[in-house]
């Protein structure tokens, strides 16, 4: 099983997930012809992809959805409250999912799971192969009982580190956005995703990568330091999702 990113930020994400022959793409937030380039830096072409997952509507992670998926006949799995709030997935093929429900696609088991962010119906994946297990999350602004329980037992996360408190409180934005992102429904925290990676810590988990870091509210220095503290390594061995170039294949 392996995992790659197309790109993680505000701008843009997308996640391929592949397991056996079995791949499927998370997210798409990119033009149609940038996710192409994209996932051609990966050696995929977007025929190789078994379908599109999304976690919510925000357009950093479902804008590029509708037009891929068209062009190239994929199929989109998504909650019914994304759905009710989805542009342009006219002439898609849609499959809605129960958030609490695991579903398969192929090769690939899929568990999606409700997370706190201010969108309709939002979800983060844990992705599995039988032996393995990814577990992914961004765009939440609180840590659950519930998602400690789903990503328990991972063998890789990748796990947001949105923005630093400090930075953000006297950063550029005005007050109400400021209050957005550090909220309930916001973005997690560098010490709060410290603090749940430090609860979900155990032998087995080989790999974390930070994602979705705040172009002007965080650093990767920042989001490396704070998750090197909990797994007691250099700061350099944290590896950081790039917006431009995302990162390439981890296989766990």
């Amino acid at each position: 099983m392996r995992f790659a990113s197309l790109g993680s930020g505000s701008g843009g994400n997308g996640l391929v997930i592949e397991a056996g022959g079995t791949r499927v793409l998370m997210d798409c937030g990119f033009g149609l012809a940038d996710s192409v380039a994209r996932l051609a830096r990966l050696g995929l072409q977007a025929s190789d992809l078994a379908g599109i997952v999304v976690t919510h509507e925000h357009s950093d992670h479902i804008g590029g959805v509708g037009r891929l998926a068209r062009r190239h006949g994929l199929p989109v799995w998504l909650t019914a409250g994304t759905l009710a709030m989805a542009q342009d997935l006219a002439g898609v093929a849609v499959q809605v999912i129960d958030g609490h429900a695991a579903f398969a696609v192929d090769e690939l088991e899929i568990q999606p799971f409700p997370v706190p962010h201010d969108a309709r119906e939002p979800v983060q994946y844990v992705f599995g192969d039988g032996n393995r297990r990814l577990g992914v999350l961004t765009d939440t602004g609180s840590d659950t009982p519930h998602i400690e329980a789903m990503l328990t037992g991972v063998d890789a996360l990748v796990l947001e580190c949105n923005h630093d408190a400090a930075m953000l409180e006297n950063g550029p934005y005005p007050t109400g956005l400021k209050r957005r992102v550090g909220g309930y429904f916001g973005h997690l925290e560098n010490g709060q995703s410290a603090a749940l990676l430090d609860r979900l810590k155990h032998d087995k988990l080989q790999c974390v990568m930070a994602a979705h870091v705040s172009r002007k509210n965080n650093t990767a220095a920042l989001a490396r330091r704070a998750l090197a503290q909990v797994l007691n390594c250099a700061d350099d061995e944290v590896r950081v999702a790039c917006q431009t170039t995302g990162f390439d294949w981890i296989r766990i």
